[in-house]
């Protein structure tokens, strides 16, 4: 039996609005679909150098905090159910100075400070280690490569059909500076059955967002600080009333 670190409870199928996509999309041979756009990482940058952070667990957490603010992204399918986690982790690749890599499994914390002290205990541990350490199977997570040697402009997942698997798959490839600005291309790869587009959607628009602003801000924040296309984004991705709830928390 697999142990989940998090809780989860079962989504009512019956009353779910997307039950006959479900259903469509379950019995597909390969249901997952990927996209892959640039985001903006200029200030989210500037920022982790500020903080005298990883600028990978720095992008790696904003991601993390909006893959937990968007329900559909904590779903996953268990036998003929479809469950909801209370939090997920990050199951991340490491590098190693040999040039092999390894598995992780990073626990959430919605201050960076705390994510950033577990993640670097993790490292240090997969770095002593050989091998891919990946007895961990539960699906409390999503998957996250970073490939930061190679400006990509789509990605192919490594898929194994005889195992199930429902879980979101994103991976960061190297930024490029152009006209000052730095761009990083992102990928997701999602089960259909869960999400569709408009959620993928949603993630890239509020990651932007989050990757957009000083992460001293709290809700006494200046507008002059977001970037002028701020509120329009935001207001047509779904993820307004999302943003405003972690600006009020101090997430951001």
């Amino acid at each position: 039996m697999l142990a989940y670190f998090s809780r989860m409870k079962k989504l009512e199928l019956e009353s779910w609005n997307r039950k006959a996509h479900f259903d469509f999309f379950k019995t597909y041979d390969q249901p997952f679909f990927g996209i892959t756009t640039e985001l903006d990482v200029t200030i989210a940058y500037q920022e982790s150098k500020r903080l005298k952070s990883s600028f990978f667990l720095y992008y790696l957490h904003k991601s993390l905090v909006v893959i937990n603010e968007i329900e559909c992204f904590r779903y996953r399918i268990l036998e003929n159910d479809v469950v909801v986690f209370d939090t997920i982790r990050a199951g991340t690749t490491i590098n190693r100075p040999d040039g092999t890599f390894s598995f992780s499994y990073i626990p959430y914390f919605k201050e960076f400070a705390a994510f950033e002290q577990s993640a670097l205990q993790v490292i240090e541990e997969i770095r002593a280690t050989n091998g891919l350490s990946h007895t961990d199977r539960s699906q409390d997570v999503v998957y996250f490569s970073a490939i930061p040697w190679v400006k990509f402009t789509s990605v192919e997942h490594a898929m194994n059909s005889k195992v199930p698997d429902s879980v979101p798959k994103i991976a960061f490839g190297k930024w490029e500076e152009r006209d000052g600005k730095k761009y990083m291309p992102v990928s997701v790869h999602v089960h259909h059955a869960l999400m569709d587009g408009v959620n993928v959607g949603e993630f890239y628009n509020l990651l932007q967002t989050l990757l957009s602003v000083c992460s001293e801000i709290n809700y006494t924040f200046s507008p002059i600080l977001l970037p002028a296309n701020f509120v329009e984004n935001t207001r047509h991705s779904g993820a307004m009333p999302v943003l405003f709830a972690l600006l009020a928390n101090k997430i951001i």
